[in-house]
């Protein structure tokens, strides 16, 4: 078996480009790095590294060795903290993985609850967009957001339950001649500049994406970025429109005026997927009937905001 310390030391070398770099960020003398190297090269039998110029780069079994041992230390990391829980007798988790307006919005109330019925609990919370996360617990609950052109989803060992229909909305500067309007189609936003909150193709861009094509256009970007409050930003300084589901426009900057979309009405599906193993546990009950009554008052809140004058159903 291939020593743990040794592929981290292997893993800091290929991050940091040199062994000198590795060595300083890991606290390391030079010589010690490189003994590593030379040791976990004979272990392997591979050649992973070779000259350039004065420097060293990795082959290109050793950027494979590299890219396999990610998932293997994450394993071991994680196997680090329950054996830390188990010796400190802290063993109550909730691990829980959604996208960042779930995370804002919903996730607060979750974890309050779920620390009343546990006071000694840990929540763990991670972002599954863009997807990633190595380390992390497996999910208890993931939360996700589905596109209606999209077939649904079902992830390999969880129970899925649909939580609720989310409207879109499109947010526009204050001095803006559309924020005097009741509400906008999308065809209306056709020659406007854009301001791109997703540049990772996540389902929320491609519901928009999809939205723009059945009114007939392509937008245009004047900036594209990868976090819809920096987005907003950029909208409220005059940089351009963006669309956003109504869980990210709850606290808005100055500046910024929001009105409801149709011709098409633009949705997606939020859901939830427990993982079966713990799906019976009271904490992950209560936690999806709590996340299940916030996307009721969303639903019930978002009504008010639909035209009425609009045939509804999702942007197809």
């Amino acid at each position: 078996m291939l020593n743990p310390q040794r592929l981290r030391v292997f893993q800091a070398v290929v991050a940091a480009g040199s062994l000198q770099a590795a060595a300083r960020n890991l606290h390391y003398s030079p010589a010690t790095v490189s003994q590593h190297v030379t040791v976990l090269g004979k272990e392997t039998g591979l050649q992973l590294f070779e000259r350039d110029g004065r420097g060293i780069r990795p082959t290109a079994a050793g950027l494979r060795l590299a890219e396999y041992a990610d998932e293997a230390l994450a394993g071991l990391n994680r196997l680090d903290r329950v054996v830390d829980d188990l010796r400190s007798h802290r063993s109550r988790h909730l691990a829980i993985a959604c996208f960042s307006s779930v995370a804002k919005e919903w996730i607060p109330l979750v974890v309050l609850r779920a620390r009343q019925l546990e006071p000694k609990l840990t929540a763990e919370i991670s972002l599954n967009e863009p997807h990633g996360g190595q380390g992390r617990r497996p999910a208890d609950i993931d939360i996700r957001n589905e596109s209606f052109d999209e077939p649904a989803a079902a992830l390999e060992g969880y129970q899925r339950h649909e939580l609720c229909v989310e409207d879109f909305a499109v947010a526009v500067p204050a001095d803006h001649p559309l924020a005097a309007v009741h509400s906008v189609s999308m065809q209306q936003l056709e020659h406007e500049h854009w301001v791109d909150h997703d540049i990772y193709e996540s389902p929320t861009g491609r519901i928009i994406r999809s939205a723009c094509q059945a009114a007939g256009f392509t937008p245009e970007f004047s900036a594209r970025l990868d976090d819809h409050h920096a987005a907003l930003s950029l909208v409220a300084a005059g940089l351009g429109v963006t669309v956003l589901p109504h869980l990210a426009l709850r606290e808005l900057p100055q500046g910024v005026i929001v009105k409801p979309l149709h011709k098409p009405r633009v949705q997606r599906r939020i859901v939830a997927h427990v993982r079966r193993s713990t799906s019976q546990e009271p904490l992950v009950e209560d936690a999806l009937q709590c996340l299940s009554q916030q996307a009721e008052h969303l639903m019930t809140a978002q009504q008010q905001w639909t035209p009425t004058s609009d045939a509804g159903g999702p942007a197809q």
